[in-house]
């Protein structure tokens, strides 16, 4: 399933016009995603909780050329799943 696809079934489900459930989805995305870049957490009950976190600097290994380069510390998004989302996968 992609971006498109869960556009439509909230369409499907709410009704009104595809652009009203394309912002709608838009709107949640660009949320969570500003929301990260603040260093907040989302959490949504029964799916669980988006983060933030820092990413240490480290050694890495050009695949290419075997080349030793530096890789800088960043921040990278994490999801913790809830225990409703990991019980309805089992």
């Amino acid at each position: 399933m992609n971006k498109a696809d869960i556009i439509n079934k909230v369409h499907e489900t709410l009704g009104g016009t595809r652009a009203d459930a394309e912002r709608a989805v838009e709107t949640m995305v660009s949320t969570i995603v500003d929301t990260l870049k603040d260093g907040n957490e989302v959490s949504i009950a029964g799916l669980g909780i988006f983060s933030a976190k820092m990413r240490n600097a480290r050694t890495g290994r050009n695949p290419r050329t075997g080349e030793t380069i530096q890789i800088p510390a960043m921040r990278v998004p994490k999801f913790r799943a809830a225990k409703a989302l990991k019980d309805a996968v089992k």
